[in-house]
Parts: structure tokens; C-alpha cells; sequence
């Protein structure tokens, strides 16, 4: 075996596998799956987007070196963990926003969200839907001007998306075709329109086993199999679901955000059962809620389930059984007792 090689042993699995791939090598992997959305939206929307991704990229490196410089921390910013948050605030950004939102994004979710609470790995939201809500919350105006694309004709135009035509009931506009919506040619965050770009990432994640299938799958499902059978008045039922997959950032979200490895679950069947819960929240939100999209804060309630489903669905030691585990539970809560 070549000396240079590098082994990772990934203790969360009996036996151990043996991997090359470290938290370094996964960062780089998922931007490169992001960077097709990137592209496309820099062909539909101009160079703005790739500006805002850039600023946003370095401040939040900056923020991270900085907090960990002043609280002398080791550094920890050649994980590259925080080049991709930078990257994923930016993306659920408007083209019309400023340049200095992005800056306010990246400190709310890298010293806020990420550092205060332990660095990688011990947040328990993602960082970048955090920064999402905090900016919805702070600056609504801002957050829902939304240009039109190059290709409607309509340079710099403000008008509304598909999911504001969802959520107020009305017919969808005709310029709003399947086609069109499926390779973003609409109006909205920038990182979220083109479709065939994040499923051409999302996949390329799964083949890589960068992520697995299971919570991208159930959540996109789920959302599927919802608004299919409950439909809406003045659609059918079909188009109803189609426009739903379509509109806002569910693929977005489901590929690149809920499947964050530090705060969604690390089992088979929780996994699964997150991914039912983001999806089914997404509709009761679409539907109930008072904001158009619902992808954002469906995915932060069931990061805060997340300890809970770990806990139903723990794995158990090999060769220990059920008793066994009872057994020293008691034991250690007699103990417990004991030396009181």
C-alpha cells in the first residue's frame, strides 16, 4: 500500500470501513455538485449570483477565523465546512439582494448557529437554513423582491413567483410551463430555479456516497404523494403536485440541506422517517401557513428531532441483546443510588 495513502476509520459502523474520504474531501464534493446551480443561475440571472456566492464564501471563512482566533481555538477553516454554509447562505438569497445581506447571513450562521454551540459537528440546525429564517424574519421586503430571468424578456422586472401563485390560489400565469420551471426559467432564489442542475448534483452526491437516498427520496416524496392526493381547489390534481415539486426550494433543500450529516439522523429508518417529516411539514405549511414556502422551517423543526429519532432508532452493541442492555442500565442506576 502506496505510504501517501490516507485511512480513515469511521467508528460510527461495526466493522470499521475503511474510507479517503474526510470532512475536507465531502465539503469539496458538495460544492462541486452545488456549482451546475451556480452556472445555470449566472446564465438566467447574470454575474451577480457568482458575486453574492463569493462574498459570501469569504465572509464566512473570515467569520470563522475570527471567532476562533479570539476565543483561541484551533482553526478550523481548511475543512472548507465553512466555505460551503457561505455558499449555501448566498443561494437561498434573491438576485435583487445587496451585497451587505449575505454578510449579516454568514455571521448569524456561522458564529451564532455553528460556533457558539461547539464548532462542526455540534450545531443542531443547519447553519444556512438558520441564516435563512433569522434574514426572512429581519428583512421580509428585501427577501421577497424577486427579478425575473433573462430569458422571459424581462430584465430586472420584479414579479411573483410560481409558490405566491400556490399559496394565494390564483391560476398559474401560461409563461409558467413545466419545461420552463424545471430548468429555471422563473423568478426566485437563485440557487434554487434550475431543477435539472440540483438533481444533476443531488445525484452525483448519492453516487459518490456523499449522501444517502433516503431523506432526499421520502421528503420529495412525501410532498409528492400529499399534494397529489389532497390536490387544491382550481388545480387538478396532478398539476397541483407537479408545481409543488417545481416551486421554491424543495430539491434545493432536500439534496444539499436536509441530509447535513450533524443534524439529521445517522440510522436506515430514521432517516427515513426525517425525510417523511420535512415533507409532510413542508405541506402542512404550504397549505395552513402563513408563508408561501414551507421547506425552510420544516427542516429546522425536525433538526430539533433529530436526538429524538436517534434515540428510538439507536443501534444496538453486536452480541448484546435487549436484556443485556436493561441489565446495565439498572445496574448503573442502582449505583447511581448507592453513592448518594
Amino acid at each position: 500500500m502506496d505510504k501517501k495513502e490516507r485511512i480513515v476509520l469511521d467508528v460510527a459502523y461495526q466493522p470499521q470501513v475503511r474510507t479517503n474520504m474526510d470532512t475536507k474531501r465531502i465539503m469539496l464534493n458538495v460544492m462541486l455538485a452545488l456549482l451546475p446551480s451556480l452556472l445555470a443561475a449566472a446564465y438566467e440571472f447574470g454575474f451577480k449570483p457568482v458575486l453574492m456566492v463569493a462574498v459570501s464564501m469569504c465572509s464566512a471563512v473570515f467569520y470563522e477565523w475570527a471567532y476562533r482566533r479570539l476565543t483561541k481555538k484551533e482553526p478550523s477553516i481548511f475543512d472548507f465546512s465553512a466555505c460551503l454554509t457561505g455558499m449555501l447562505v448566498a443561494m437561498t438569497l434573491p438576485t435583487s439582494a445587496p451585497w451587505w445581506l449575505p454578510l449579516i447571513g454568514n455571521f448569524f450562521a456561522i458564529v451564532i448557529v455553528k460556533q457558539l454551540y461547539g464548532g462542526l459537528g455540534k450545531n443542531f440546525v443547519n447553519p444556512a437554513l438558520a441564516s435563512r429564517a433569522f434574514l426572512i424574519a429581519s428583512y421580509a421586503g428585501i427577501m421577497t423582491n424577486w427579478v425575473s430571468p433573462r430569458a422571459m424578456g424581462l430584465d430586472a422586472v420584479s414579479m411573483a413567483t410560481p409558490m405566491s401563485y400556490l399559496y394565494s390560489g390564483q391560476p398559474m400565469p401560461e409563461y409558467y410551463t413545466y419545461g420552463k420551471m424545471f430548468l429555471g426559467i422563473m423568478p426566485g432564489c437563485f440557487g434554487e430555479a434550475c431543477k435539472l442542475a440540483l438533481l444533476a448534483g443531488g445525484i452525483y452526491l448519492i453516487i459518490r456516497k456523499i449522501i444517502s437516498w433516503r431523506i432526499p427520496v421520502s421528503f420529495i416524496g412525501t410532498v409528492a404523494v400529499l399534494t397529489l392526493i389532497f390536490g387544491h381547489e382550481g388545480y387538478d390534481n396532478f398539476s397541483w403536485m407537479v408545481y409543488n415539486l417545481l416551486s421554491g426550494g424543495l430539491i434545493l433543500a432536500a439534496f444539499f440541506m436536509a441530509t447535513d450529516y450533524a443534524t439529521s439522523p445517522v440510522t436506515m429508518p430514521g432517516q427515513l422517517l426525517f425525510g417523511f417529516g420535512c415533507g409532510a411539514l413542508t405541506v402542512l405549511i404550504r397549505y395552513f401557513g402563513s408563508y408561501p414556502e414551507g421547506v425552510t422551517y420544516s427542516i429546522l423543526i425536525m433538526n430539533i428531532c433529530t436526538w429524538a429519532i436517534d434515540k428510538g432508532f439507536r443501534r444496538h452493541q453486536f452480541g448484546v441483546s435487549k436484556e443485556d442492555i436493561a441489565a446495565q442500565k439498572a445496574a448503573a442506576k442502582a449505583a447511581k443510588e448507592a453513592a448518594k
